[in-house]
């Protein structure tokens, strides 16, 4: 009898178990669609039909991507918008993840106040980029910024510059700003890719004559291939869908002469309209978000099925 009693016990405590472990997503799961899910589908709808305002209209088919592609402004700004998209991974991917690789690689030899540089090229992600770009709006200030400043008590006058104003130098002081709020984490991805490099390995290779720059592009980049594909994939993303920083620094409109706008500054612009009284154009703007969503899911896609067919290889 007791026996019974126990495998009754025993089965009520598996059956809740199974409960609870086909149960403990749920939440999550629920949330993922109503904030990831949800909003793919909604925007490919809204793209399908024409919009007065945030009213729906009638079915349009695809005409809202015919406007976004072949009439004027839009076609003009997307093509726009996408370059400066393209600048903005190149020059992050130059600068952010260079500067962030010798930073953990530092950290990784054990220099003296590597644990220094750590936490302080950290620091910034902690900030929210809403602060960070009127932090740095200021600071470029043609002015009164401390850069323009600090360049004029040098006796460069000569190097002072109003470096958001101009159309020459406003996305590249934009992304390099950004560059100096990332750096920190980016540094955290290779530096763990780092630690995963077997010792014995880069003793093998340093018995061999590989030291310096050879050993870094010969043995250590080739063993950390996964977290510098996952560098890339997630600079690209951070690319594409760059929009905080940009319009803090710069508003919905890209100043100046759209030279900072973005994918995601033109779809905002769009769909919504702008602070100088343009109407929006929800449709356009739905259709833009995906185009937006096909590239980023195309150009990841592609990256993951490469690396996932060079580790069955």
């Amino acid at each position: 009898m007791e026996h019974a009693n126990n495998v009754t016990v025993n089965r009520r405590k598996r059956s809740w178990a199974r409960l609870i472990v086909h149960t403990f997503p749920i939440p999550a799961v629920a949330i993922y669609t109503l904030f990831f899910v949800y909003p793919i589908f909604a925007a490919f709808a809204y793209s399908l039909f024409d919009w007065k305002g945030m009213t729906m209209g009638k079915f349009n088919y695809f005409q809202n991507f015919v406007k976004l592609f072949t009439q004027e402004p839009f076609n003009n700004m997307f093509w726009n918008a996408l370059k400066h998209n393209v600048y903005y991974f190149i020059i992050e991917m130059v600068v952010q993840n260079g500067i962030a690789f010798i930073l953990a690689y530092v950290i990784f030899k054990k220099v003296k106040g590597a644990q220094l540089f750590k936490v302080a090229y950290f620091l910034p992600r902690l900030l929210s980029i809403i602060v960070v770009g009127f932090m740095w709006k200021l600071i470029l200030n043609p002015n009164t910024g401390i850069v323009n400043v600090v360049l004029k008590k040098l006796g460069l006058d000569s190097w002072t510059h109003a470096w958001l104003g101009d159309p020459d130098t406003a996305l590249t002081a934009v992304v390099l700003v950004n560059c100096w709020f990332a750096i920190g984490f980016f540094m955290l991805i290779f530096l763990a890719g780092l630690q995963s490099v077997s010792t014995e390995v880069l003793e093998a290779a340093k018995l061999d004559g590989a030291i310096g720059f050879r050993l870094i592009r010969s043995v250590v980049l080739p063993m950390m291939f996964q977290p510098v594909v996952i560098v890339i994939v997630m600079t690209f993303i951070q690319a594409f869908e760059a929009f905080e920083l940009v319009f803090a620094m710069q508003g919905s409109m890209g100043e100046p002469y759209y030279s900072t706008d973005l994918m995601a500054v033109f779809f905002y612009r769009t769909a919504f309209g702008s602070g100088s009284g343009e109407s929006g154009e929800l449709g356009v703007g739905s259709a833009l978000a995906v185009v937006m969503f096909a590239i980023i899911a195309t150009i990841s896609a592609i990256f993951m099925s490469y690396v996932n067919k060079r580790n069955a290889d």
